[in-house]
């Protein structure tokens, strides 16, 4: 998540070859230094939305499904199903979609249906004005990382970097307890449960604690972005980064770039 409070990141590293080393952070119930998007109740609407690559009905349901279940209504975007090449309808169609969501008062979170490429193309296009008024929780990550970096570094509100419709599964009780654990923990931030997280440590983790704003996503994202007035100010922050099925050599290079 970008920034939902103060992050209390309390990295507790012990070498690798010790039991149980890992590296832990948690949200301190500390005051807020950005703004935090009002918390869902029973029965608030989720807007689900493509502002990326294109996706069916068919592919949603799962989300649809268990967005129910955690007592939520839905609205359905006019862009799932669209479809312009490999993006969830034109430029236009997925702007228009996306604003009317940002401004509609009565949608309380925004869930991006998948990633992919395009939502650089309508930023730029976008009007932030009745968000800024209103702030709502924007929820994905991959090419989600744009809406995240802009909103957070011009805004200052805080947004939710977790899974998208298309990772929900077909079939709940088959999925690996991993999975599961992810998904609902997005119900977790946006009914304001207190949260914390925990990676396996590596023997090249260094001993320390640390504390800031914690910002990032897509690794590939960042980098396209960095320069711009998207790209987030690192300063006493933790970097966050995810990405897949790239060479080592050009994660190495993005870094650089970063750096």
């Amino acid at each position: 998540m970008t920034c939902m409070k103060r992050k209390s990141f309390l990295t507790s590293i012990i070498p690798a070859a010790l039991a149980g080393s890992s590296l832990s952070a948690s949200l301190a119930d500390k005051k807020p230094d950005c703004t935090i998007p009002p918390y869902l109740q029973k029965n608030d609407t989720i807007g689900i939305t493509s502002p990326a690559g294109f996706i069916t009905l068919d592919e949603i349901q799962p989300a649809i499904k268990k967005l129910h279940e955690w007592g939520y209504r839905v609205q359905i975007g006019k862009t799932i199903g669209k479809k312009d090449n490999s993006f969830g309808g034109t430029d236009k169609e997925r702007k228009d979609d996306m604003q009317q969501m940002l401004d509609d008062k009565n949608i309380k979170a925004i869930l991006c249906a998948r990633g992919g490429y395009g939502s650089i193309r309508i930023l730029d296009d976008l009007n932030f004005d009745q968000f800024r008024r209103h702030p709502k929780w924007i929820i994905g990550f991959s090419d989600i990382t744009i809406f995240h970096n802009h909103i957070f570094q011009n805004f200052h509100i805080a947004s939710i970097h977790s899974k998208m419709c298309n990772s929900f599964p077909d079939n709940w009780e088959a999925a690996e307890e991993v999975q599961k654990k992810s998904i609902e923990s997005i119900n977790d931030i946006l009914s304001g449960k207190a949260i914390s997280y925990t990676a396996p440590a590596n023997k090249l983790n260094i001993t320390g604690s640390a504390t800031g704003k914690l910002i990032g996503g897509n690794l590939r994202t960042l980098e396209n972005i960095a320069g711009s007035k998207s790209s987030p100010d690192t300063k006493n922050a933790i970097l966050f980064v995810e990405d897949t099925g790239e060479y080592l050599y050009s994660i190495d290079r993005m870094f650089y770039n970063l750096l």
